[in-house]
C-alpha cells in the first residue's frame, strides 16, 4: 500500500501516510549515522522487484529481499544501508539481543524498522475482524509515542500472530537497541491509523548525538 504503483486506486488515500514516512526518513538522514540498518520481517517471497505483488517495479537491492525490506529499500533509494531480516518465531529476548548488537556495531547507528500492526481491524483487512486489533495497535502506538522500549518488549508473540501483526519482531529489535542507551528516547508519534483494515504506525525515536 505504500508504493503508489501497487496501491493503484488506493494511492491518493495514503498520501498523508507517505508524507509522514518522508518526515521520518528525513529525521534518519539528519542523524548522519555511520550505518543505517533496515529491519523487517523475513516472510513471504523474496525478490528484487515488486513483481510478485503485481507490478514489476525494480528496487536497488544487493539480493532478493522479503517485502518489508524491499519496501524499505524503495523508500530509502540512493542511500547507503544494510538489511536485517528477522524471523517471526524469534522470541522477544532474541530480538532485543539483536537490537543491542546492532546498536553497538558503530558509534552512530540508525534503524529504519518496518512492520505492520494488526491486519484484522475491519472487513477490508487481510484477516477476519478481531475485536482485539484496535486495543493492540493502540497499545503499540502508546509505546511508540512514549519511547517505551519495555512496553514493546512485552508485546506477546502469540497474540501478535493471531492478529496477523508483521511488526512485532522488528519493533522488539528496536526496543533492544533502545534499551542500552544512556538517555531516554525523544519520541515523536507521526501517524497511527488503520486504512484498509491494517494498522500503520509512523514514529521516530532519537537520542542526543555524542562525539
Amino acid at each position: 500500500m505504500l508504493v503508489p504503483a501497487i496501491a493503484a486506486g488506493a494511492a491518493p488515500e495514503l498520501d498523508e501516510l507517505r508524507v509522514r514516512l518522508c518526515d521520518a526518513l528525513d529525521t534518519v538522514a539528519r542523524a548522519r549515522a555511520d550505518v543505517t540498518y533496515l529491519v523487517g520481517l523475513d516472510a513471504g517471497p523474496r525478490a528484487r522487484s515488486f513483481a510478485p505483488w503485481g507490478v514489476d517495479v525494480p528496487v536497488d537491492v544487493p539480493e532478493p529481499m522479503p517485502l518489508p525490506l524491499l519496501v524499505g529499500a524503495w523508500l530509502t533509494a540512493g542511500t547507503a544501508r544494510s538489511f536485517v531480516a528477522v524471523a517471526d518465531d524469534m522470541e522477544p529476548q532474541e530480538c532485543a539481543d539483536l537490537g543491542a548488537e546492532l546498536a553497538a556495531s558503530s558509534r552512530h547507528v540508525a534503524l529504519v524498522v518496518l512492520g505492520d500492526g494488526s491486519a484484522r481491524h475491519s472487513e477490508k483487512g487481510p484477516g477476519y475482524v478481531d475485536d482485539r486489533a484496535a486495543g493492540f495497535d493502540d497499545g503499540v502506538a502508546t509505546a511508540l509515542r512514549a519511547g517505551d522500549a519495555a512496553a514493546l518488549l512485552r508485546v506477546d508473540p502469540g497474540l501478535a500472530r493471531e492478529l496477523l501483526v508483521a511488526g512485532r519482531a522488528p519493533w522488539q529489535v528496536l526496543a533492544g537497541a533502545a534499551a542500552g542507551q544512556s538517555h531516554p528516547a525523544h519520541a515523536a508519534d507521526l501517524w497511527h491509523e488503520s486504512p484498509y483494515g491494517v494498522g500503520y504506525h509512523v514514529a521516530t525515536w532519537t537520542w542526543p548525538r555524542t562525539a
